[in-house]
């Protein structure tokens, strides 16, 4: 993510002109923008046209600058866009005023937004301009007959592909090295900056030898990690370990992982936690809050007011901020926010507990 360019506004209001470079930069803007936020940008408009010179054939669309008030935002990692959905308030076409429309954000399209910008959103994006430099992590994990590709995002962890092949050595040596010359070949055309090669016992020590005989560019690139199985499983254990934070300096599902972790840790040892909306707002009147874990999907519902807490999450995570508390906001794409929608979307790591 860059940030072009910043213009107070009035009443409180800023404009901050950003251009999304990847992916990750789009699913962070999902969880900035809000209803009401004024969006613009270049965009394409159907325009019907009924003239001498041109029949009307249902229209033809035509480039033109819009800002419009948001009504609804929607993150399509599939199609590797961001759409933004609202009114149209200016455009260079004035008779386009008060008609809806829907802004289609790819990577690098520049995109300006003026709204009241809370504390964790404007973090949210320094964050992603933070990590724009960051270095692209493959994680292979392989055993016995089958192998697997997950690339570490920022808005989780995808899987790439996935491998089967035949089990064991002597005879069946040779369709044991098809399985490392898929995986091989495969991590070749992805040319990732780092490979974390994880999984049990000597499988992929055997993997590795196969790359380094065949030459394969990336060999240099490998990190060897121990875990106790392939697939999600084991990509959990890698995160978990922190072998990710040691090629990418912060990587927030591997934050996210050891934060859970610690809170259900403390919660089978009986240590001071909190979670659900009434009990965390408890702890953070009292100060209490060291970590604030909160659900990227759970807070956007409740800002867009099409939640039931009872609390004002903005005061909530204003009051922790300014108790030297931090605040963890967890991607509902990965496992730790799934484990985290399980307490209700919100939860607390405490300094000391509540009597």
């Amino acid at each position: 993510m860059q940030i072009k360019d910043r213009e107070a506004r009035e009443g409180g209001r800023e404009k901050i002109t950003l251009l999304p470079e990847s992916l990750d930069d789009l699913w962070h803007l999902a969880y900035v923008l809000e209803p009401g936020d004024r969006v613009a940008g270049d965009t394409t408009r159907r325009i019907q046209r009924n003239d001498d010179q041109m029949r009307d054939t249902g229209g033809q669309r035509e480039p033109m600058w819009i800002a419009l008030d948001v009504e609804e935002v929607e993150f399509h990692k599939f199609a590797n866009r961001l759409r933004v959905s609202g009114v149209i308030t200016e455009c260079s076409r004035e008779d386009q005023l008060g008609l809806h429309h829907t802004l289609n954000v790819e990577e690098f399209d520049e995109l300006e937004v003026t709204k009241r910008w809370k504390p964790d959103q404007i973090e949210r994006v320094e964050e992603a301009v933070e990590t724009a430099d960051q270095p692209e992590v493959a994680i292979a994990t392989v055993e016995e007959g089958e192998a697997y590709i997950h690339t570490v995002q920022q808005y989780g962890v995808d899987e790439s592909g996935s491998f089967t092949g035949t089990t064991g050595k002597g005879e069946y040596a040779r369709g044991r090295e098809e399985l490392f010359a898929e995986l091989g070949q495969a991590l070749e055309r992805m040319d990732p900056d780092a490979v974390i090669l994880a999984g049990p016992g000597f499988t992929k020590q055997d993997a590795l030898d196969y790359f380094d005989e065949e030459n394969m560019a990336f060999v240099d690139r490998v990190t060897v990690v121990d875990t106790s199985a392939a697939g999600g499983r084991g990509v959990h254990e890698v995160l978990k370990r922190g072998a990710v934070e040691e090629v990418q300096a912060e990587t927030r599902i591997a934050e996210e992982s050891e934060l859970i972790d610690e809170l259900m840790e403390r919660l089978g040892t009986d240590e001071p936690v909190a979670y659900g909306i009434d009990e965390v707002a408890k702890a953070a009147d009292f100060g209490a809050v060291e970590t604030l874990l909160v659900l990227d999907e759970r807070l956007r519902k409740e800002r867009a007011g099409e939640g039931d807490w009872d609390v004002d999450i903005n005061d909530v995570i204003t009051i922790v901020e300014q108790q030297g508390g931090d605040v963890t906001v967890f991607s509902h794409e990965f496992a730790p926010g799934e484990r985290l929608r399980n307490l209700g979307g919100i939860a607390a790591i405490l300094r000391y507990r509540l009597t």
